[in-house]
């Protein structure tokens, strides 16, 4: 089940879920991008959002306007989709409509495969980044171990280089993996101080000792924060 929250309030970017591109609202291409690989259902706090996604023949569901994160808000959906505890559910954002298929179906099957183990809570992936990249506090970097389990996560760049010039940075993609049962267990956690001070909310699971498998994967895609990042994406993807 692959489930995408889409809260239409945005300081940065009013309505942003349902900003035009070429004629098809940004929620919509999202749905549309990974549909292929799971059912699909958009969990918004917006009727209108529902009324446009349902014309497109989306599954949609009426939230409450009360979450904090989209990871509460998917939960919130999931229950309301009466899913099986085993269910793979994965969190793809509403703003990340030229994300490719591969990505997500590398995080469905990684959380497919992590299924019988209770340590990990949630599942995600990464791509390389370079030093210049790494200075971005936009782009989240993570530290793994040498079988892939999330150590840390920063808008810092981590590792620090201290001693000599270092270029193989893992930058964090926003695609998150849970099973209905972890992501029941996730959302009961209570915040964490890193979380708070970070900003991340996947800290709050390393804090309460679970852990987060990832997975490297390539992409050119990226989130839309602004209508700037709507235009350069466009003419990235010589989208017409």
């Amino acid at each position: 089940m692959i489930i995408i929250p889409a809260r239409i309030g945005s300081s940065r970017f009013p309505n942003k879920v349902l900003a035009d591109i070429m004629g098809t609202p940004m929620v919509i291409r999202t749905a549309q991008a990974v549909e292929s690989i799971d059912r699909v259902a958009i969990a918004t706090d917006s009727q209108e959002v529902v009324d446009i996604a349902n014309s497109y023949g989306i599954e949609a569901i009426i939230t409450s306007t009360q979450h904090n994160s989209g990871t509460d808000r998917i939960f919130e959906a999931s229950e309301k989709l009466n899913l099986d505890e085993n269910e793979v559910i994965i969190n793809v954002q509403g703003d990340e409509p030229f994300i490719e298929k591969e990505v997500v179906q590398a995080v469905f099957n990684l959380t497919t495969s992590n299924i019988g183990n209770d340590n990990i809570i949630m599942n995600s992936c990464y791509k390389e980044i370079d030093n210049p990249q790494a200075d971005d506090p936009n782009i989240v970097k993570l530290i793994t171990t040498d079988s892939n389990l999330a150590l840390y996560f920063s808008r810092a760049k981590i590792p620090y280089p201290r001693d000599h010039h270092f270029n193989n940075y893992k930058g964090h993609i926003g695609i998150y993996g849970f099973t209905k049962k972890s992501l029941d267990r996730f959302c009961k956690l209570s915040p964490a101080p890193l979380e708070n001070i970070e900003k991340l909310e996947q800290l709050r699971a390393l804090y309460h000792g679970f852990e987060i498998a990832m997975i490297e994967v390539e992409t050119k895609s990226f989130g839309i924060d602004t209508p700037d990042d709507l235009e350069k994406a466009i003419m990235m993807f010589n989208i017409n």
